[in-house]
């Protein structure tokens, strides 16, 4: 198996809602916010190249949303998803597998294009790939709630539904993935799903949002969008706990600067001990 960091572009998002209750005077130390109190976030990827298998997890928030939509976000820097893709080698033909921790759009509309010139149709980018998500998750994004509403887009979800190409996991059942295993959380939304991956000895855990960022460790960061934040804490405990225990090296989805860390346990509770890229592994 072979690993590839997809990097799909940069946004950002205010950060007094990236770190819930801490005061900005402490999180600004490792996320410094610009004048209109936004930070960047990074939308990165992972690809998993697996004999005649490419699982890509994640695909960022692509490109098809109106000028409006962008103006909150500010889609910014140089990589996109089909650039990231082309320099690993590949092409949206090659992939056979999107595995989809969520369905915020941040994290699954870089997998979905408009079809026709007045962007009312929809279709699948990856045309020959299986789109995978879990029948719980899918239900509370189909019917979602007043504060995840606006996360949940149906022209990121119904174009796969439609094409035939969604699959759903069974938590109860045998994992179609022989590659990692999947840890499900609910603090964030409901039924997220965290892959932990067996590579060179080592487990990586694609992160995504039960922890964003290096500067979200300290257990009390927790952001404004989760939908049970109590609920985050005790998730998040238990998952800094075993990562420091069983040395993790956790895969960011969406520090800006880091890639990758491992974590030690200090006499405030895990914190980082070293943060490097990728390829460090590889």
């Amino acid at each position: 198996m072979k690993l590839h960091s997809i990097h799909t572009g940069l946004f950002k998002l205010d950060g007094g809602a990236m770190f819930g209750v801490v005061p900005k005077v402490i999180w600004q130390k490792t996320n410094p916010a610009d004048a209109n109190n936004l930070c960047s976030w990074a939308m990165r990827c992972l690809l998993l190249e697996d004999g005649d298998r490419l699982i890509l997890i994640d695909n960022g928030m692509g490109d098809k949303q109106d000028e409006k939509f962008f103006t909150h976000f500010y889609l910014h820097g140089n990589y996109t998803l089909e650039g990231s893709l082309k320099q690993a080698g590949f092409s949206f033909n090659d992939i056979t597998d999107v595995f989809l921790t969520h369905l915020h759009f941040d994290h699954c509309g870089g997998g979905v294009k408009w079809k026709d010139a007045q962007n009312q149709i929809g279709e699948p980018v990856f045309p020959n790939a299986h789109y995978w998500s879990n029948e719980a998750h899918w239900n509370w994004a189909k019917n979602p709630n007043a504060r995840e509403k606006a996360s949940f887009l149906k022209e990121n979800m119904l174009p796969i539904q439609q094409s035939g190409q969604l699959n759903f996991i069974n938590p109860d059942l045998d994992s179609p993935f022989s590659q990692f295993d999947i840890l499900y959380v609910d603090g964030h939304t409901d039924k997220m799903m965290i892959p932990h991956i067996k590579y060179k000895g080592h487990t990586i855990v694609f992160a995504a949002d039960l922890l964003p960022s290096t500067g979200h460790i300290p257990l009390p960061y927790v952001m404004s969008y989760d939908t049970r934040p109590l609920l985050t804490l005790k998730e998040k405990a238990e998952f800094l706990q075993k990562a420091t225990d069983e040395q993790y090296i956790i895969f960011f989805e969406h520090d800006s600067v880091n890639e990758c860390c491992m974590l030690k346990m200090t006499e405030k509770g895990p914190r980082l001990d070293r943060a490097f890229p990728l390829s460090e592994i590889l």
